[in-house]
């Protein structure tokens, strides 16, 4: 269990298109072999950027999963989650 991660499977989508192809094609499956707890795998799987920024994963970097549209993740869904924060939590 390691928030890094959760940062360094958001950074890959970015950088490795065969990770970026398994996570929108069988997310679970992807995130299986990396040092993720049971929880972090399923908000990362199901979209949750609400859970993983209050875990302490970092923001930019979540954006990335609405980006290429990982679990089911589009802008306005991704602001509705991230904003469900606010005022509670300081985002820009």
């Amino acid at each position: 269990m390691s928030i890094y991660a959760v940062n360094h499977a958001c950074r890959e989508l970015l950088r490795d298109p065969a990770f970026r192809e398994a996570m929108r094609d069988d997310p679970w499956a992807a995130l299986n072999p990396l040092d993720l707890s049971d929880d972090e795998r399923r908000a990362m799987a199901e979209g949750d950027v609400a859970w993983l920024y209050r875990a302490g994963a970092h923001d930019f970097l979540l954006g990335y999963l609405m980006r290429f549209g990982i679990g089911g993740l589009t802008l306005p869904i991704y602001n509705q989650r991230m904003r469900s924060l606010a005022p509670h939590q300081n985002i820009p």
